[in-house]
């Protein structure tokens, strides 16, 4: 399938700030199941972009740009060819061994609530209790659209039953964690069949013995296909954050965001 991404992301400064530095991770990589076919990022007002790679392996892009600035735009367009490998990653950037994804961080640390729900699916087969925590999540958890910034740590989102995409992820990373599987966070980007303007998906992946790295997206409540297109990996949302950075100055920043993706 190939799927046309376009996605705009602007900053409104009330006053206008002094400046502003941003990190970027908005552009995807080639593997197996994913090839990237053209990619652009446009930054408004014009700033150069330094290209990088983080400590993951993810495609990086830093600028800064000097005030006053009213309004910060960052625009992407792109087109990607993908194909359903039914969650399983292969030629992927491995920069660490997967025993590092077995650490937590304050957004996926599980609570004892978490550690009875995974306990509730341990079995023989990791394969299969990753499935089990898939569908139990999906089915047991109202999900709402991700706003953006997760509202709070995979304990939270847990107990109030109500989560975006990137607090079910967490959540799901937490009970792997708990059953001694390495699990890590995604960003990146979903095509729903019924609906075109949309906003910035997320979704796990866990590491299963001979297999490797496998995809699970709670929020659907299945692996990923070729719907999906994966842009950066980390621990957890923020280290796999789209965009962030700082403004120099004081007041008021409105985010706006809107991602459409089409066939």
């Amino acid at each position: 399938m190939r799927l046309r991404i376009a996605h705009s992301t602007i900053c409104d400064y009330d006053p206008p700030a002094a400046g502003a530095i941003q990190v970027l991770r908005l552009t995807p990589r080639n593997h197996d199941g994913q090839y990237v076919v053209r990619w652009r990022i446009d930054v408004t007002p014009d700033a150069r972009l330094a290209a990088h790679e983080d400590a993951f392996g993810n495609i990086t892009h830093v600028f800064s740009v000097n005030g006053p600035v009213a309004e910060l735009r960052i625009e992407v367009e792109g087109q990607v060819e993908t194909h359903n490998n039914d969650g399983v990653l292969r030629g992927t950037v491995e920069r660490f061994p997967p025993p590092l994804f077995l650490r937590d961080t304050a957004l996926t640390q599980a609570d004892p609530a978490i550690c009875e729900f995974a306990q509730q699916v341990r079995g023989e087969n990791p394969l299969a209790e990753l499935h089990a925590l898939l569908d139990r999540l999906h089915d047991g958890m109202a999900y709402y659209p991700d706003p953006g910034e997760p509202a709070g740590g995979a304990a939270q989102a847990f107990a109030r039953k109500t989560a975006s995409a990137a607090d079910l992820s967490h959540i799901f990373i937490g009970a792997a964690h708990s059953l001694g599987i390495p699990a890590r966070f995604v960003s990146g980007y979903f095509r729903k069949e019924d609906c075109v303007e949309q906003s910035p998906h997320a979704w796990a992946e866990a590491h299963v013995g001979d297999l490797g790295w496998v995809g699970f997206d709670p929020a659907n409540g299945f692996c990923p296909t070729d719907a999906h297109v994966r842009v950066a990996v980390g621990l957890d949302a923020l280290s796999a954050a789209p965009m962030r950075g700082a403004r120099y100055g004081v007041g008021a920043e409105t985010l706006k965001v809107a991602v459409e993706v089409s066939q």
